[in-house]
């Protein structure tokens, strides 16, 4: 009887919480409908353009024909798994993975710290002309399309370009080839490429956590006789640090999600072995090839890499500086 009871008695509190949730959510919507409303477009886009295309996952499963569609196509060998397994045995997934992590990181190593240190100096800059004169020219190489960088690129590194010629007169290579025809040369191109080309915007959040220090701060480290270096190392580091951390967090969590665009316009046959990574290798596989299940099987294991990451570069945060993004 007693376990009858409490049963009962769990029904009706459930049914009482939902009614009470109800009643507070009506309220609460008429009181903030304006809020509601804004918030409309934005949920509608995520519906819409996030959540309900995640049916299409099934084709990584599948062996899709749009003649058959997602439904009716049939699942692979292998209990639905037979793409990853033919992705994880065959020669492309070292190389791509190789190739993926190699870039990825050597882009966060170059490009990360390149902001906070950009922010840092013209946070000590006085001069207003000469601040906002830097700060224009470091902003504007991200307002360039890609395919212009890249047409500008290549006709840098050809085997006559302003780049080659320099490396020519230091010795460093001979000046007969196009760099981008080089193994070698194809990571230090890309990431200092996409140093110029972020630095300066990536700098802009740094700039306005940095205005949002109590100048207080500043004033009682000089009182102390605290240097420049010094009010840099304890004031405006510390100050900056959730920032840095949030940023950073989201960005190991992208380190496998290097953008195909960007590598498809500058590599070609000869440099596959250092420049194709996994966004090239699905673009290639799904939309030269039309293996659509095997190059969406091999952007799920791609996307699932990256979740993990997140979470654990969240929880090592957490754990050692008591920071993170949740």
């Amino acid at each position: 009887m007693k376990k009858a009871d409490n049963i009962r008695q769990a029904k009706r509190q459930a049914e009482t919480g939902k009614r009470s949730f109800g009643i507070r959510l009506e309220k609460d919507l008429k009181r903030n409908y304006g809020a509601y409303l804004l918030f409309l477009p934005v949920a509608l886009y995520y519906i819409l353009f996030a959540y309900k295309p995640m049916y299409g996952i099934l084709v990584a499963f599948k062996d899709f024909t749009p003649a058959r569609g997602v439904w009716e196509s049939p699942w692979t060998s292998g209990y639905g798994f037979g793409h990853f397994i033919s992705f994880f045995k065959s020669f492309y997934f070292t190389r791509v993975l190789k190739n993926t992590l190699i870039i990825s990181f050597s882009t966060l190593l170059v490009t990360f710290p390149a902001p906070i240190v950009l922010a840092l100096l013209l946070n000590e800059v006085r001069g207003t002309k000469f601040k906002r004169t830097i700060q224009t020219l470091s902003y504007m190489p991200h307002f360039i399309s890609l395919v212009v960088i890249c047409s500008m690129l290549r006709l840098f590194v050809a085997d006559n370009g302003i780049v080659t010629g320099f490396l020519k007169t230091l010795g460093i290579v001979d000046g007969t080839y196009s760099l981008l025809s080089m193994e070698n040369y194809f990571v230090p191109i890309y990431v200092f490429s996409g140093l110029w080309q972020t630095v300066g915007w990536n700098a802009i959040i740094y700039m306005s956590a940095l205005s949002g220090i109590d100048q207080g701060l500043y004033e009682a480290a000089r009182i102390d006789g605290a240097g420049k270096f010094k009010q840099m190392w304890h004031v405006t580091l510390p100050g900056l640090m959730p920032t840095i951390v949030m940023l950073l967090i989201l960005r190991i969590g992208q380190i496998m999600s290097i953008g195909h665009e960007k590598i498809i316009l500058l590599y070609n046959e000869e440099i596959y072995s250092t420049a194709d990574v996994i966004s090239s290798f699905v673009y290639r596989k799904g939309l030269l090839e039309y293996n659509w299940g095997f190059s969406t099987a091999v952007g799920l294991f791609n996307s699932v890499i990256n979740f993990m990451l997140v979470l654990m570069a969240n929880r090592i945060s957490r754990k050692t500086i008591d920071m993170g993004l949740w």
